[in-house]
């Protein structure tokens, strides 16, 4: 908190309103328009670009720098250094575990994987060309329902279990939504295997396979999920508060989260990466569709490249191009639109127009490819975005719940009609 006061002047009134400023640990001042609605007034901000939600202790970030914390450290010492799990303790907790803390929560993690097996009865409601985030929306909305015991949002121990369960049955949950769309067996979780690892081996064994991962794709993985557990305020982050806010179960406020990810315009940019190199083709038609790029009146636009929040670099594209190079090195496999993909990386690396522009890849363009030479069909991508993100959606949850908080009410410029007498049908032209 700080002193420093702001003064709003207003045609036709007397006196300036004001408005106290308050200062955060990191990041610019914020003025505190709470009491505007007293005075008759209330900001208009589109997208809230300029506004402010909440308080929080979980995430910070600098567009500008090219700056992401998680509790205070950075993000590429957390995907050198430490892995998902235990970056989801820090998200939920603030700090990083010890030793035996870090056990006890890999422990209680692995033993929340399993779901009821009434769900996999449930998964045969669903097409089996339904898109998976469709049928991840359903399910995680569903879990509501088996699992009465959590749902007291009140009770400290009880949001904690719903956190622990969401984050550990959310890798089961998507490897069945998989499996459910190619005809074969549910996978059941082999608790002696890590986290990623155990996604692994759910999507991709079989009941006749010994579970055997290789170790590179089950560390790309986990990376996956770690570079997109939590990104401070974001579309689906702030629709789980709005949704917690009114008193909702964990769950529904959850699947609000994985139906707002599911937007071509959130969740949905490393998938659309994928279909813009199959548009693409083939290498030599890369010159012809850069060229669309510059072209300021060509609709096409280079997916991947650039962020909306990081006006420099994305501080977790360096991270996922080294794991990106490990993994394509790892597998040696040919794919056409990987060369192009390669291809188009050279050029935002060398040419001056990105480079001027700042269009670097990022973290969409790298998870993309990666998640694509694992052989991760396109359309679920979000689907493994939104099992990373749970992490932070259910921290961000937990961290509102335990602090005073009003239901949110956003308000709105009318432009609609004044009042006007009703017209009888008769008399209506």
């Amino acid at each position: 908190m700080t002193e420093k006061k702001a003064h709003l002047s207003v045609d036709g009134l007397d006196q300036a309103i004001e408005l106290p400023i308050h200062s955060g640990t990191a990041g610019p001042d914020v003025i505190d328009v709470t009491s505007l609605t007293s005075k008759g007034y209330f900001t208009y901000d589109p997208g809230f670009m300029s506004t402010g939600s909440c308080e929080s202790k979980i995430t910070y970030i600098d567009g500008g720098k090219g700056v992401l914390l998680h509790g205070g450290y950075p993000i590429d010492q957390l995907a050198e250094k430490s892995d998902y799990l235990e970056t989801c303790y820090l998200l939920l907790n603030g700090e990083l575990p010890n030793a035996e803390q870090k056990k006890e929560f890999v422990d209680i993690i692995s033993n929340h994987t399993m779901v009821h097996e009434n769900i996999a009865r449930f998964f045969r409601g669903f097409r089996n060309d339904a898109h998976p985030m469709a049928i991840m929306c359903g399910v995680v909305g569903a879990l509501s329902s088996f699992y009465h015991d959590s749902l007291d949002i009140n009770d400290p121990q009880q949001r904690m279990i719903s956190a622990h369960r969401l984050i550990a049955k959310m890798p089961t949950l998507a490897a069945m939504c998989y499996k459910h769309h190619v005809g074969q067996p549910f996978m059941y979780p082999n608790n002696k295997l890590g986290y990623a690892e155990n996604f692994l081996h759910m999507m991709f064994g079989t009941p006749c396979d010994d579970p055997e991962v290789n170790p590179v794709l089950a560390k790309a993985m986990d990376k996956i999920f770690l570079l997109h557990a939590d990104h401070e305020q974001n579309a689906s982050t702030s629709t789980v508060r709005l949704a917690g806010s009114s008193g909702a179960n964990p769950f529904a406020c959850i699947a609000a989260g994985i139906a707002t990810l599911w937007g071509p315009a959130h969740g949905g940019a490393n998938e659309a990466v994928l279909t813009m190199l199959e548009e693409i083709g083939t290498v030599d038609r890369i010159d012809e569709f850069v060229a669309k790029a510059k072209d300021k009146n060509d609709p096409f636009r280079l997916m991947g490249f650039g962020h909306r929040v990081y006006k420099n670099f994305d501080p977790r594209a360096k991270v996922m191009k080294e794991t990106c190079d490990e993994v394509l090195k790892e597998l040696g496999i040919q794919d056409p639109l990987l060369d192009i993909a390669m291809r188009l990386e050279q050029i935002a690396l060398e040419d001056e127009y990105f480079i001027e522009k700042k269009l670097y890849p990022n973290v969409d363009f790298y998870s993309g490819i990666i998640m694509k030479a694992i052989g991760i069909p396109t359309d679920m991508f979000t689907v493994i975005f939104a099992t990373g993100r749970v992490a932070g959606w259910i921290a961000h949850w937990n961290e509102m719940i335990s602090n005073p908080y009003k239901i949110g009410r956003p308000r709105q410029l009318y432009t609609g009609y004044t009042p006007r007498e009703f017209t009888e049908l008769k008399d209506r032209k």
